[in-house]
């Protein structure tokens, strides 16, 4: 059969090539699939086609999550069934095979199936919620809001916090307005650190979520963070920054610098397999979403910026790199 798939070829060189599919015989837990929709993740994605990331050498298939077809199980497989659809963290590979122990699981029939891919950026923005001390009436600011900023915005909304969002894109602000942000703040316009203090009567805020991955925004950030606050790296931080590392660490260590916990929130944190003496999991945490999702309380449908064919990759890119206020929540269709 003929397989499509998108390949970064070099770095910033994107095509969607066909090639034939050889199939083997299944390993006793695998099953064999196909793509219905897959998501682009921009951080991950664009940081694999710099050609940049070690870990992610080139030629390389990019994927991150996707929704697919059962089409074969192996003999082990009694949980899944062909024509079942599935969640998994795929490749944009149309056709391909996955692991039964890994993060794999069966779709609710009242869900739209394009909102399930944000699943994995939902998840993504949950370790910062997971890892917070949010709690009812604590006020909450979140930098960068594309998808997981988005995400980890309304999960901290959900939490009982009033969020306040800051981002540079006027798109992205009125985006994020309609996914229930309290206040929604533009990086270029005023001071945002007396903007956030006049919001939360001169106090600042108790939890800090930093989703754009740029060093300078979390350094800036500690100004409006409250005592006792906590700041949480959400966006892993890239690219080089130059600060005096001694300041910033006084912000941790001085009580009238503030005393504030800094904390990671790297998904990876997590297992993926619910385990008995662990809470959380990335499954379980990826079953919730898709709750919040079907009770239409984790907005999704604003989140979608296009949904195209994959023979449209570089164009999605493209729009992903160079022009981020309209381009943001892309999604493959491969029907």
């Amino acid at each position: 059969m003929k397989n499509r798939k998108i390949m970064f070829m070099s770095p910033l060189e994107v095509e969607t090539i066909e090639e034939v599919y050889v199939s083997g015989k299944l390993g006793e837990y695998e099953l064999f699939v196909q793509l219905v929709y897959s998501l682009i993740s921009p951080g991950t994605e664009l940081a694999m086609l710099s050609g940049k990331e070690a870990w992610a050498r080139l030629p390389i298939c990019p994927g991150y999550s996707s929704v697919s077809r059962v089409l074969e199980t192996g003999d082990g497989i009694t949980e899944f069934k062909p024509g079942d659809l599935v969640f998994h963290y795929g490749s944009h590979s149309e056709y391909q095979v996955v692991a039964a122990d890994q993060l794999l699981i069966k779709l609710p029939e009242d869900i739209d199936a394009r909102w399930v891919p944000f699943t994995r950026m939902a998840t993504v923005a949950f370790t910062s919620v997971r890892v917070s001390n949010i709690e009812i009436g604590d006020a909450v600011s979140i930098t960068g809001l594309g998808l997981v900023g988005n995400m980890a915005a309304q999960l901290a909304r959900l939490q009982g916090a009033t969020v306040i969002g800051v981002d540079l894109s006027q798109e992205r602000i009125q985006t994020a307005a309609s996914c229930g942000l309290n206040f929604t703040l533009n990086g270029e316009v005023g001071d945002i650190k007396e903007q956030i203090l006049r919001l939360t009567d001169g106090k600042g805020v108790s939890t800090h979520i930093e989703a754009t991955g740029v060093a300078k925004v979390g350094v800036d950030s500690l100004a409006w963070i409250a005592k006792l606050g906590e700041i949480i790296f959400l966006g892993s931080p890239r690219g080089e920054y130059n600060a005096d590392v001694t300041d910033i660490l006084n912000y941790c260590h001085l009580y009238n610098r503030g005393c504030i916990t800094f904390k990671g929130a790297h998904e990876w944190r997590f297992p993926t397999q619910p385990a008995e003496f662990v809470k959380h999991s990335l499954v379980r945490n990826s079953k919730i979403v898709f709750e919040l999702m079907k009770q239409k309380r984790l907005h999704i449908e604003p989140l979608i910026s296009h949904v195209i064919k994959p023979e449209q990759a570089r164009e999605a890119y493209e729009g992903l790199r160079l022009n981020k206020d309209q381009y943001n929540g892309v999604l493959f269709d491969w029907s």
